[in-house]
């Protein structure tokens, strides 16, 4: 007789998410895995597959909480280029914990189809969104004009990144606020 899984499948998988987004994928071992999300090795392979199927499922999660939490940052102001600053206060913030969706991209690039598909759907509804309020920024005057807002989308979503990598490789929080200003700024 099969016994019932006595965990929380989505406690399990946020514990999975905090050991690959400190130690990647490689760096992450099975004991290291089943130690954080409190359940055995036939669990593990059992729930969530093998490691790597574990590894996809625990990037989607990490990128469609992300995305939420971003759009919460840019809808919550009435003015548009307010939102986009609480995005990157958001991501100052936050930034010397390690974001999954970084590393992973570091740690494997463009070269697992899997990992592909589910950056190009979290990156294709953050755009839009970003897009967008780039759109409203520049009806409201807060973006010059000669800036087409796809643009802007793209050079706020890769300052994004760059201010997770700078808090990486240890810069201060005043440096972090820095580039965060930078970004507004260029886009004025």
């Amino acid at each position: 007789m099969a016994r019932t899984k006595e965990f929380d499948k989505a406690e399990a998988l946020n514990a999975a998410v905090e050991v690959f987004r400190e130690h990647g994928f490689a760096g992450s071992s099975a004991e290291m895995l089943t130690r954080a999300m409190g359940i055995g090795r036939q669990s593990l392979y059992d729930t969530f597959g093998d490691k790597w199927q574990l590894y996809c499922e625990a990037v989607r999660r990490y990128a469609d909480a992300e995305r939420e939490q971003h759009l919460q940052a840019l809808n919550g102001s009435a003015r548009a280029i307010d939102g986009i600053a609480r995005m990157l206060d958001r991501v100052v913030a936050d930034a010397k914990r390690a974001c999954l969706g970084v590393s992973s991209i570091s740690e494997f690039g463009c070269s697992r189809k899997e990992l592909r598909d589910i950056h190009s759907a979290a990156d294709r509804a953050l755009r839009a969104a970003v897009v967008k309020k780039a759109d409203e920024a520049y009806a409201q005057g807060d973006i010059r004009r000669d800036l087409a807002s796809p643009d802007a989308a793209a050079f706020v979503l890769a300052n994004l990144a760059a201010i997770r990598l700078a808090a990486r490789g240890g810069a201060s929080l005043a440096q972090l606020r820095s580039l965060s200003a930078c970004v507004l700024q260029a886009l004025k």
